[in-house]
């Protein structure tokens, strides 16, 4: 079929195959009373990402007995959930009023399965279909079809004869997107279609889509998405982890293939400069994880939440999936290897927000980042130049990063997460924690790195020497810029070469993730801090009943997550939800989100910004109607999750449980911001 479309005209292929699929298929469709198969079976194999809630109205009711549920609920929430839900409206009228649709429209059809497939067509661009079975609404479907018709009218949308089509298939034709950019806009026909028949209503951009999937209602087809080997391996592993009667949300995605038709169907309006992240990562390996998906449940048992997903990434044909050399170039940077024990460490304080560790072979990601970072930058040769430099400038740290810091390296790396009060816009704590199997050589190179950059100031915490940035428009830690493709502050001993003036532009564009950061090794750790409190309390703690690892809450999550994993994992994470959210929710209130220093903060005005320096995004979601925090605690409780590495991918098992008397008593005070110093 693929083939067949790239030969035949788009124009004259999409009325005659619609007219001939619908045509032979029309009686079936007619005859048909009952709802169509899992929708899986009826979206082609072409399909990129998809996701299905295959009972709707059993999915709303677990979610309103969820914790997240009755905090939508509760009458302190009304008028901050209605602003909400009109923006969300706005948000996802964008996308929707495309087909017509609005999401409340989406809301009052199903009565069985609801699903959407963003389907790859002729030209690499993507096609929108959605599947809902009607049962039980029929007469909220014709009136979703007829306002469909009176909005794409309004919009100057001309309805479309299509010859040998069935009465139940209507097709719309609107006038060029003025907004599209691509070279081909002033030609390009939008058309919208969309067919009801008993217990059923399909919608969508691509009519031939449209009619396919119209048209094998009744049986299925075998090209489907259901028949994709990866789609296949994650059923296999995640299905059978819910039962049907759970009403779960499923869903898949092949990320690499959805992202370039993303990229394809929704170019930026204005040409931006810089790398194509999707072809590069394309170019070094990362196309060997073939697709991800799983199933989520709300309301299941004793969680609140929980999913099981599968990031399916087979061995390249003849590897060893426990060697290194599973995947080719870049990619071989993915060997996360189990083991026992991943938890926290006696100086990870109780009363943290959140932890997460990982296992990473990191000597092997070191030896892989070279290509990917000659590839960003567009010049082989570029990741030699900087690792070279590094040892024989003479202005620079004359370290050898591979032999002095990399080799010395463990393979657990862990990332805790805290807040300090009062709640402000720099209130979140981060640390990251990189494991030293020789902590004496570590310490040697970082004190070499550290004393050569004047940035750096040396203090001591608790019988540690660490140092800590004092000049605010310099990152750090040079630890992290320098590997894999990062900087190097060195003098430019020739200011006419090229590849020193590159590494000043990446240099210059770097943010400044971790403004007030504070490096050291202690514990057996590089620890990279954001803040130098949060390492005097860690560096101060030795007690093993002090640790988060001693917390009945952390312990009663793990024992959830025991249910699904075995003993040895390549990561594990936990989080209490209150503490997680409540920056973010306070800084709503204050409508001071934009200026948020935590990685979130920067991450939303990366993403949501003018892209300007210096310039604040403005908040789009007015929070001031937000009831106190304390009144709505109580529906925040405790999250989980496990990863282990298998023959096919990574498997990962993440859940929620409802607040309870233990975490209540792990509520401990809140360590006050210090002064300035």
């Amino acid at each position: 079929m693929p083939g067949t479309l790239i030969a035949i005209s788009r124009r004259a292929f999409r009325l005659r195959a619609l007219a001939v699929a619908l045509h032979v298929s029309a009686a079936a469709i007619v005859a048909t009373a009952a709802s169509f198969p899992d929708s899986e079976t009826i979206f082609p194999a072409t399909t990129r990402a998809w996701i299905s809630i295959s009972d709707f109205r059993g999915m709303q009711d677990r979610f309103k007995k969820s914790p997240y549920g009755q905090l939508i609920a509760d009458p302190a929430m009304k008028t901050f959930v209605e602003h909400l839900r009109e923006q969300i409206s706005k948000n996802g009228k964008q996308r929707l009023a495309k087909l017509g649709l609005t999401l409340e429209d989406l809301g009052k059809v199903p009565g069985g399965e609801l699903a959407a497939a963003a389907i790859e067509v002729e030209g690499g661009t993507l096609a929108t279909v959605l599947l809902v079975d009607t049962t039980g609404h029929e007469d909220d479907a014709k009136a979703v079809v007829d306002r469909i018709g009176s909005r794409l009218l309004e919009q100057k949308a001309t309805k479309v004869t299509v010859p040998g089509a069935p009465p139940q298939l209507t097709v719309y034709e609107l006038p060029p997107d003025p907004n599209d950019v691509r070279s081909d806009a002033a030609g390009r026909k939008r058309r919208v279609a969309f067919a009801v028949a008993p217990q059923v209503l399909v919608v969508g951009d691509d009519a031939v889509q449209v009619g396919q999937a119209f048209s094998v209602l009744s049986q299925g087809r075998k090209d489907s998405l259901a028949t994709v080997e990866s789609y296949k391996a994650i059923v296999e592993q995640c299905g059978s982890q819910v039962p049907a009667t759970a009403a779960p949300i499923r869903w898949f995605v092949d990320p690499l293939k959805f992202a370039a038709a993303y990229q394809k169907t929704n170019p930026p309006r204005e040409k931006r400069k810089g790398p194509d992240y999707v072809a590069i990562l394309g170019r070094q390996g990362f196309d060997a994880i073939k697709g991800a998906g799983g199933v989520l449940v709300f309301s299941e048992g004793p969680h609140a939440m929980r999913h099981h997903s599968l990031i399916y990434a087979p061995p390249l044909p003849g590897r060893d999936p426990e060697s290194a050399e599973r995947f080719d170039l870049a990619a071989r940077m993915l060997r996360f290897p189990n083991a026992a024990g991943v938890a926290p460490a006696s100086w990870v304080p109780r009363d943290a927000s959140g932890w997460a560790a990982m296992q990473w072979d990191v000597k092997t990601a070191f030896g892989s980042a070279e290509s990917l970072v000659d590839d960003i930058v567009g010049d082989k040769g570029v990741f030699d130049d900087v690792i070279a430099s590094l040892k024989e400038d003479p202005d620079g740290p004359q370290i050898d990063v591979e032999n002095d810091l990399v080799a010395c390296l463990g393979k657990r790396v862990s990332v805790i997460t805290d807040r300090v009060d009062p709640i402000s816009t720099d209130c979140e704590r981060i640390v990251i924690a990189m494991e030293a199997a020789d902590e004496a050589r570590v310490a040697a190179t970082v004190a070499k790195v550290m004393d050569a950059d004047s940035d750096m100031r040396k203090i001591d915490i608790a019988g540690h020497a660490a140092w800590e940035l004092i000049d605010h428009s310099m990152e750090i830690p040079k630890l992290e810029v320098e590997t894999p493709g990062g900087a190097v502050a060195h003098a430019d001993h020739d200011t006419n070469d090229e590849a020193h003036r590159r590494r000043q532009r990446l240099r210059e564009k770097e943010g400044r993730l971790l403004p007030h950061s504070t490096v050291t090794v202690a514990k057996g750790h590089l620890l990279i801090a954001s803040h130098r409190d949060i390492l005097e309390r860690m560096l101060s703690a030795d007690d093993a009943a002090a640790s988060l690892a001693a917390a009945p809450d952390y312990a009663a999550v793990q024992a959830e997550l025991g249910k699904f994993v075995s003993a040895a994992t390549a990561a594990r994470g936990f989080g209490r939800e209150d503490e997680g959210v409540r920056p973010t929710y306070e800084l709503l209130r204050q409508g001071a989100m934009p200026k948020s220093q935590s990685l979130l903060g920067q991450m939303l005005n990366d993403a949501l910004g003018d892209g300007k320096p210096g310039t604040v995004r403005e908040q789009k979601i007015d929070g001031s109607t937000l009831p106190e925090f304390d009144v709505v605690r109580r529906y925040f409780g405790t999250n989980g999750l496990a990863m282990e590495t298998r023959s096919q991918g990574w498997y990962i098992v993440g859940l929620a449980l409802p607040r309870s008397p233990q975490q209540e008593q792990e509520v401990a005070r809140r360590p006050a911001e210090p002064a300035n110093r």
